[in-house]
């Protein structure tokens, strides 16, 4: 039927679709979700969306699929970290090489230990160059793997258990907690400036500890603020990764939240053992 005289069609709304792959748009790739980019807001489809913070502008479905992807990446990596440790507390010859005191086992156990410290220059050098950032994420990844699983052979089974049950704990309430802060309109970038100088504090306790060795009362004081200050990373890190990553530094966001795990990880791992 054709138009009534003096009407006119209403156009069809100016629509684009962007995938989240690199922080790129690219209109004929598989994955995508629709974006209306008039006042750079989304179309009615994903009205019900919330915002994960207040005045977000992005389109909430993006940011979530980032958020998604993140950990995905976190996941695995943990999946394989626990596979690689298991291998080495279980595979009786490799505990028993590593606990054997020689010349060869101290050369492997230095060599773990070192590892991660060469691996994570080129893991932040090529971070936002796919797929090399895969490449050395997988390496830095087998590089902790490898040491937690040295960890496991010298603390036992019994100790790191307790680590990973309190350690899972308090990642998922903190977590849960800065979702819904960033909901509420909180902010947490003020803990940067304090939790990065207090970095070079815990280094040199603990190489102190290592040359002069204190009552262990003391390495507990110590396990108790180094977790506090881990936790605190990982709050400030969600948060940055909820609002202020961009869709390519899925790596720079992966990195920094296993590493914050990592290191609560081993914080909560000494209280336990000195206990």
């Amino acid at each position: 039927m054709a138009a009534k005289a003096g009407m006119v069609a209403p156009p069809a709304a100016s629509k684009a679709t962007v995938q989240i792959e690199a922080g790129k748009a690219d209109p004929d790739a598989p994955s995508k979700a629709t974006v209306d980019l008039e006042a750079g807001k989304a179309d009615p489809a994903s009205a019900g969306e919330a915002p994960l913070y207040p005045n977000m502008t992005e389109d909430p479905r993006l940011r979530w699929m980032f958020i998604r992807k993140v950990y995905a990446i976190i996941a695995a990596q943990f999946v394989f970290t626990a596979g690689v440790a298991s291998v080495i507390s279980f595979v009786h010859p490799i505990p028993d090489f590593l606990r054997s005191g020689t010349m060869p086992a101290w050369g492997v156990i230095i060599t773990f230990i070192l590892l991660p410290l060469l691996v994570v220059w080129p893991v932040l050098r090529f971070r936002e160059r796919h797929p090399i950032n895969l490449v050395f994420l997988a390496i830095y990844t087998v590089s902790i793997s490898l040491c937690i699983g040295v960890t496991s052979v010298i603390v036992g089974g019994r100790a790191m258990l307790q680590s990973v049950v309190v350690t899972s704990a308090i990642v998922i309430g903190l977590t849960l907690y800065t979702f819904w802060a960033a909901r509420q309109g909180h902010e947490f970038s003020f803990l940067f400036p304090f939790l990065f100088a207090c970095l070079p504090v815990l280094l040199i306790y603990l190489i102190i500890q290592i040359f002069f060795p204190l009552p262990s009362i003391f390495y507990t004081i110590y396990s108790c603020i180094a977790s506090t200050i881990f936790s605190g990373f990982i709050i400030m890190d969600t948060e940055r990764m909820i609002k202020r990553h961009t869709y390519n530094e899925y790596i720079i966001a992966a990195i920094s939240l296993y590493m914050d795990i990592i290191n609560l990880f081993m914080s909560l791992l000494g209280f336990s053992t000195h206990n």
